[in-house]
């Protein structure tokens, strides 16, 4: 940002600007009338909000508008936080307290000038606090409020207070390895490690991840988050402290503490500043202690519905239909983390569970749903997938849902029962729609089960969608060219006759925390078995029904899912090749 604000200052001398009323200046600018204004002024006095968020609910000026009201008024710059470079060494020389309290950051350093955006710029004790405490010079900018938040929750996330934590457990413990002290100071609540983990879930939520990970490493311990997919290093501590915070961990979800060989799940729910987390729990013991890796739940979150998913209108109109079905077995397949569950509960929710019933066999059970009968197995009781589902088939099932198809007696039993008039969803580790009947087959299923049974397969993965705040034109490598070449090919298009691929990338900003993507969607394939394909799997003739199969399938892959949304501008040629790698 290349302008130079005349609203300068030294420490001691905020600018003249800041003297002017919000009000008065809008008037003056025909933004309001004198009218809306004493309305205004006599409504801040009842409820004591300030000027400009009244006006703003009262929907006569937006908070963009009024940020560049002001900057015209005091010949200062308006800056936009979705694009502006911002480097974190000058962001954090305003500590978060202040930061936050008068809605400010800093920006640019001048020489012996710092400037400083403010979304209130009026507020001149703000100033001069602010110019107390960096001791430096000062020029003003002016910014949106709303764009703040994303600021301050990137670059004030709590990596310092969490290493500060850290290292107070790992003075609090020091060199003991005392179990029964260990025990007792993982249960205080006002102990370093309680405070430290509560520190570690309010940055999870911050950064909107998925999953933590707590990993003890050769010499440290590593704590990660998964945010879209990837991860991303918090922090990394003593790895004398890893100890105590699997046991917190394992005493918050009910485990057995003194039990450090073998794998252990479990789930508790943490209250945070303003929301309630449920977390899942699964620790496994490794070389350099205990892994844990915890998957976060948003307690009350509305679970979606089949047409929030994103799901092509072709593909979300045949799959209703096939859950109309009185039986059969639908699957969903991807990997880990891809959404398969979400899925399978939005299909759940297009059902009439007062009408139909329903039972779904899980582990553990992911989301809470009235009017089903939900199934936790438990291994360590002999409550296996198999063992439970021939129980559900004595309930008088319509519909069963399970969570997964782990082994060859879950399969054939779930065959058996999509072929005895049940409709049957579950999930399967396998990378396309194409391997799935022929995994099934390998699980030791019958030829003829896998072939009556199997009505669609639907294999999807969840896509990072490019930064819409810091897109920019892309030119593509070699291997990105290779790759779209490869996907034309498959669908037959002649690489002479191609339309060019104009697509982007994200350079990177605030609200992508300088990633180039901000969310992620999802994208589908779904195979129908029909009668050719279910005769190829009863043979078990493999070319046959790969032949058939990927007729069907032309033009509505995940590759062609994932082109279409580089076509889009939503994501970027990089992601669409690493999804599409991934699946093939």
């Amino acid at each position: 940002m290349s302008t130079t604000p005349e609203a300068a200052a030294s420490p001691d001398a905020p600018p003249r600007a800041a003297k002017l009323r919000l009000g008065d200046v809008l008037v003056e600018q025909n933004v309001i009338s004198a009218a809306q204004l004493t309305q205004a002024l006599e409504l801040q006095r009842a409820t004591g909000k300030k000027l400009g968020r009244i006006l703003i609910e009262a929907n006569l000026i937006t908070e963009e508008a009024l940020a560049h009201v002001l900057a015209r008024q005091l010949r200062a710059p308006f800056v936009n936080l979705r694009t502006f470079p911002l480097k974190a060494e000058l962001v954090r020389l305003l500590p978060e307290t202040p930061a936050r309290r008068f809605k400010a950051v800093v920006l640019e350093e001048r020489n012996d000038t710092l400037l400083v955006a403010m979304a209130d710029p009026l507020d001149l004790f703000g100033f001069d606090e602010i110019a107390k405490l960096l001791k430096r010079r000062l020029a003003m900018a002016v910014v949106a409020e709303s764009q703040l938040a994303a600021v301050f929750d990137k670059h004030y996330r709590r990596s310092d207070e969490i290493s500060g934590l850290a290292k107070a457990l790992e003075k609090d413990l020091g060199d003991a390895v005392d179990f029964g002290a260990l025990t007792a100071s993982v249960g205080q609540e006002g102990a370093p490690v309680v405070r430290l983990l509560q520190s570690v879930f309010e940055d999870a939520t911050r950064a909107g991840a998925s999953d933590v990970h707590i990993e003890p490493q050769e010499g440290e311990l590593q704590i990660r988050n998964r945010v879209d997919g990837l991860l991303q290093t918090l922090m990394t501590a003593d790895l004398r402290i890893a100890p105590a915070l699997a046991q917190r961990l394992k005493l918050m979800a009910g485990l057995d503490i003194s039990e450090k060989r073998l794998p252990q799940d479990g789930r508790f729910s943490v209250r945070l500043s303003d929301r309630t987390l449920d977390v899942r729990l699964s620790t496994m013991p490794s070389q350099y202690g205990e892994s844990v890796v915890m998957r976060l739940l948003g307690q009350g979150s509305a679970l979606r519905r089949l047409h929030q998913l994103g799901l092509p209108e072709d593909l979300l109109t045949r799959f209703r239909e096939l859950l109309g079905r009185d039986s059969g077995m639908i699957l969903v397949t991807g990997p880990t983390g891809s959404g398969k569950t979400s899925t399978l509960y939005a299909a759940l929710a297009e059902l009439d569970a007062q009408q139909t019933k329903i039972i779904t066999v899980e582990d553990p059970v992911e989301y809470r749903l009235p009017g089903l009968t939900q199934v936790q197995v438990n291994e360590k009781i002999e409550l296996s997938f198999s063992r439970v589902l021939r129980a559900a088939l004595r309930q008088d099932p319509d519909v069963i849902l399970v969570g997964e198809m782990r082994d060859a007696e879950t399969a054939e039993i779930g065959l058996r029962a999509a072929i005895t008039g049940h409709l049957l969803l579950s999930t399967l580790h396998t990378k396309d729609t194409l391997s799935t009947p022929f995994r099934l087959l390998d699980m030791g299923a019958p030829p003829f089960m896998v072939a009556t049974s199997l009505q669609a397969v639907m294999a999807q993965r969840l896509l990072r969608a490019v930064c819409p705040h810091c897109a920019e034109p892309h030119e593509a490598t070699p291997q990105e060219l290779a790759w779209l070449r490869q996907v034309r090919a498959f669908n037959g298009i002649d690489e002479a006759n191609a339309t060019p691929v104009a697509s982007v990338s994200g350079r990177g900003c605030a609200e992508c925390h300088g990633t180039g993507y901000h969310g992620r969607v999802g994208i589908y394939e779904m195979l129908e078995i029909d009668p050719e394909m279910a005769l190829a799997i009863q043979r078990n003739d493999a070319g046959a029904f790969l032949t058939r199969a990927r007729q069907s399938l032309k033009g509505k892959t995940l590759a062609d899912r994932s082109l279409g949304f580089v076509l889009q501008h939503r994501t970027t040629l990089a992601e669409a090749m690493r999804i599409s790698v991934d699946a093939e």
